[in-house]
């Protein structure tokens, strides 16, 4: 299967790049879950990839994940590992994260409301196999994609884009707390430059939007990986409630996501100026 699909950009390019690591919903036939598909896929950050759509208008790069996020989780760690789900020795050391614990780290263990996504443990090679097809072709391509702009301009500026439960559930840090409109993560302002995470909020407050910092998300691995604002390689975390365009149980749009479309295209505008002017 193909793991990624890369838009590119459509005028005179920026860089700024955003990545949707987990918006697929390609499901492999070797994926064999127990729990219901209805459970697996509330893993999904389902349309986020086409709520950013509009990022090649403005000449933004954007990679979007073809498989799903419950089979390999691109946004851990690549030894995050639950030895839980094993079947045999890991034949590497292993750093199981707080993620791991809530049953989600690189291979999620738990579905939706603590569920067990299989019944069955699964062999390294199983894990290796998705390693290799899914994970690692993933982020050479964010990598690709950020290191080209770099070299470019000397300076990239990157979005790692998310959606989230309107309320935490019980695989989460904040069960049963209502989240904001948006969180914008930065690993407590470690990813990138302030002015960046400060210009996003102030533009999604403008359109009337709660937004949150840090709270409950910081930002795992993608952003950790690329952040480094002391070489101009600023990394955010942008998690955008799941109310404001969907149905969460049925997965449908509702309502509100032509508008959301709408108002994140005016924040990718605001932003491909805020990037050419940082230049």
């Amino acid at each position: 299967m193909n793991a990624i699909h890369q838009y590119d950009p459509e005028r005179a390019l920026i860089p700024l790049v955003l990545d949707s690591p987990h918006s697929g919903t390609a499901y492999p036939s070797d994926f064999r879950h127990a729990a219901p598909l209805s459970l697996v896929r509330q893993a999904e950050d389902t349309y986020v990839a086409e709520l950013y759509g509009s990022a090649p208008e403005v000449g933004a790069t954007l990679i979007e994940a073809l498989f799903p996020r419950a089979y390999i989780d691109p946004n851990r760690h690549v030894s995050d590992i639950d030895p839980q789900l094993l079947a045999d020795a890991w034949p590497e050391p292993i750093t199981p994260s707080r993620k791991s614990e809530l049953g989600v780290g690189l291979v999620w263990r738990l579905a939706h409301g603590g569920v067990p996504i299989y019944a069955r443990k699964l062999s390294t090679a199983e894990v290796k196999r998705r390693i290799a097809d899914c994970y690692e072709p993933y982020h050479t391509a964010v990598a690709a994609a950020i290191d080209r702009m770099h070299r470019a301009f000397g300076a990239a500026w990157h979005i790692n884009c998310h959606s989230m439960p309107a309320v935490g559930d019980v695989i989460s840090d904040d069960p049963g707390r209502p989240r904001a409109d948006f969180v914008l993560g930065d690993r407590d302002g470690t990813t990138c430059e302030p002015e960046f995470t400060a210009a996003v909020a102030k533009i999604l407050e403008g359109m009337g939007y709660a937004v949150a910092i840090n709270d409950p998300y910081k930002g795992v691995e993608l952003v950790r990986k690329h952040g480094r604002p002391a070489e101009r390689r600023h990394s955010l975390q942008i998690e955008v409630n799941r109310k404001l365009y969907m149905n969460e149980t049925t997965l449908s749009k509702n309502e509100g996501f032509p508008r959301l479309q709408a108002n994140l295209a005016r924040l990718l505008h605001a932003l491909a100026s805020f990037v050419e002017r940082r230049l």
